[in-house]
């Protein structure tokens, strides 16, 4: 592994010491007007061992940003990660102890859902490649682990 700091966080993460799923505080920024940038890295599965159906991570992401909205006006985005293993969550300023019910209550939303919202050519760059029963199988996976979601780092 290279020992020279990388400009991208998650990238300066030993992802080998991990233990999904979690969710963590991955970045702050501070902005000149003095808003505050939290971002989440929110993981379903262990990196390089796992990973979620990509139908699968379409819909959490666009049930999720869609879902949270309702419980937060600090939401700013909410995107897949490219190696399938979770999420990012951008918010204005939640703190983890704000951030974890409001993700709860999405993700408790997505299990209730009948459809996955905007999952059309209309609204969607690839509406068909969508699986509400396989999003809701992976966030009930991820739910039942909820007393472990801090604990970043194997013991």
């Amino acid at each position: 592994m290279n020992d020279k700091r990388m400009n991208t966080e998650s990238f300066n993460l030993d992802h080998r010491t991990v233990a999904a799923p979690y969710v963590r505080a991955a970045d702050r920024k501070v902005l000149p007007g003095g808003d505050v940038l939290i971002k989440y890295d929110v993981r379903f599965a262990q990196p390089n061992r796992a990973h979620i159906d990509i139908q699968a991570v379409h819909s959490i992401e666009h049930m999720t940003a869609e879902f949270m909205r309702n419980h937060t006006d600090r939401l700013i985005d909410f995107s897949p990660m490219g190696c399938l293993t979770g999420f990012y969550c951008l918010t204005l300023g939640l703190e983890l102890d704000e951030f974890l019910p409001i993700l709860e209550a999405s993700f408790k939303d997505i299990l209730g859902a009948e459809e996955v919202p905007a999952a059309n050519e209309v609204q969607c760059g690839w509406g068909v490649n969508h699986s509400l029963e396989k999003a809701q199988a992976a966030v009930r996976d991820f739910l039942a682990a909820r007393p472990e979601w801090e604990q970043v780092t194997k013991q």
